[in-house]
């Protein structure tokens, strides 16, 4: 066995086999069987990002010929539910792909528990978040097993065999797909799927900027964001230790820039000159804190919480908190944090919610500007979408340094959960859309004192929005859709 023409060893090729009989014995062979498909409408996604989402049907379907009869060209946007980053890549793939005259149908590999697949992502993404949890919680765990595991563990070229061998019991949903439709995929999963299914046009939309070898999909076009990325995918550097490895060609790797939504980026200059004007005539600065996954973080956000208490209570910030679709999160910051027994809940609301959004970034009213707003819905599409919305409305994003670090908002980056996403921190505070990682909580809250009393330093972050932008760093979710036409 090789990849990209290196020789893995027969004994890693076996232990991956060995894995992938234990999967069989567990979840049981699908990949013969019939899967009949469909193409349903979202109340979240639909509508402004002209998605249709291809589901299981329990009767027969004439899936090509709802194929026929869209309005425009397809192109699958294939992902997995692990936490909310490759759901909000998605997002940004749909959007740009709509905007470009695509129809986007979104796949999602862990929606469908009658799969094997599904049972098999299922299961890997519980070993993720308990060991997210856990590495926020114990620090010897994540010194020791945790950080190693993201930073190191994930980068062996070894690694990808096994992911490599699962995805083959991942096929079974793509038998009645047209291979030629175009996919493009933002997490390596359904891209090695696809490519294992005979998908004959493939882009493997890679996220972070840590080269790994876990997201590897030969066969693929592989994106990235950034040039630390680019040239650490291509020489395959660090993959195998102490070894000089075959690289990857042209045909397997392009630079892009930044995975970002059409809305975010055509709003960009106003959403940046409604900030300095904020900041300017001594507006509330507007945080927005992102409470992702299973709420690893929380006990971090809730001394990020206390430190702004005293600035909303004199006017001086407002803040967004979006639980995702966690409501036992904001349950527990409130048991922690009685004052926010006060704050403007906007729960299982799509139309509430989405309207408070679009008023705020319009400053219609000072209402959306002030207080403590928390935000929560049980719909997964929901719970990550008003983050994206939410982002033209705040004057600053308060997240860990995950996919979030490549958005054209003002961010203030708190503690990691894992050793990959440090570095996007590193390249968000050099492009100046972002401050460095705040590891700890004296650090972080420190830095929110600075931005609301210096607000000059959220300024400068907004100028470099939008130099970045045209310098196209922006630009990366277009860039990928029209690749998409050329893979073949």
């Amino acid at each position: 066995m090789t990849i990209f023409g290196n020789e893995i060893s027969p004994s890693v090729e076996k232990k991956a086999i060995r894995q992938q009989k234990k999967f069989l014995k567990k979840y049981g062979d699908d990949r013969n069987k019939n899967y009949y498909l469909k193409l349903v409408d979202n109340d979240v996604i639909t509508n402004p990002l002209g998605v249709k989402v291809i589901t299981l049907s329990s009767e027969p379907t004439d899936f090509e010929k709802q194929l026929s009869e869209l309005p425009s060209k397809p192109i699958i946007i294939g992902n997995i539910r692990m936490g909310f980053g490759h759901y909000r890549i998605s997002m940004a793939m749909a959007s740009a792909a709509h905007k470009l005259g695509f129809t986007p149908l979104w796949l999602d590999l862990n929606s469908m528990p009658e799969t094997t697949c599904t049972k098999i992502i299922a299961y890997q993404n519980k070993l993720y978040s308990t060991g997210s949890r856990l590495s926020q919680k114990f620090s010897l765990f994540n010194k020791l097993v945790w950080e190693p595991l993201n930073y190191e563990g994930f980068k062996k070229l070894s690694y990808n065999v096994g992911d490599q061998k699962n995805a083959e019991l991942m096929t079974a949903v793509f038998k009645n797909i047209p291979k030629d439709i175009p996919l493009i995929a933002t997490h390596v999963w359904p891209s090695q799927a696809a490519i294992h299914a005979g998908m004959k046009n493939v882009i493997n939309a890679i996220p972070d900027n840590w080269p790994m070898a876990l997201h590897l999909s030969e066969g693929a076009l592989h994106t990235v964001q950034t040039y630390n990325t680019y040239w650490g995918y291509k020489t395959l550097h660090g993959f195998e230790k102490n070894k000089i490895l075959n690289p990857m060609t042209d045909k397997d790797i392009a630079y892009t820039g930044h995975y970002i939504d059409d809305e975010l980026v055509a709003n960009l200059e106003v959403d940046c000159k409604n900030r300095i004007d904020r900041c300017k005539t001594s507006k509330p600065i507007r945080f927005l804190l992102t409470i992702g996954g299973a709420g690893a973080q929380g006990d971090f956000f809730a001394a990020i919480i206390r430190t702004l208490l005293p600035y909303i209570k004199s006017n001086k910030a407002c803040l967004y908190i979006n639980c995702g679709d966690y409501e036992n999160v904001w349950h527990k910051l409130k048991a922690d944090i009685p004052e926010l027994s006060e704050a403007k809940t906007h729960f299982n609301d799509w139309n509430e919610e989405k309207l408070f959004a679009e008023k705020a970034a319009s400053n219609l009213s000072e209402d959306e500007g002030s207080g403590i707003h928390a935000f929560c819905n049980k719909d997964i599409f929901a719970a990550v979408y008003i983050t994206n919305l939410l982002m033209r409305a705040c004057d600053v994003l308060v997240t860990k340094p995950s996919e979030l670090a490549f958005y054209p908002v003002p961010k203030l980056f708190i503690r990691r959960v894992g050793g990959h996403e440090m570095w996007g921190a590193i390249h968000s505070a050099e492009i100046g859309d972002g401050t460095q990682e705040c590891e700890t909580v004296a650090f972080a809250s420190e830095m929110i004192k600075q931005l609301i009393e210096n607000p000059k330093e959220i300024e400068k972050m907004c100028h470099n929005i939008i130099k970045n932008k045209e310098l196209e760093i922006y630009d990366g979710a277009y860039k990928v859709v029209r690749l998409s036409e050329q893979v073949r």
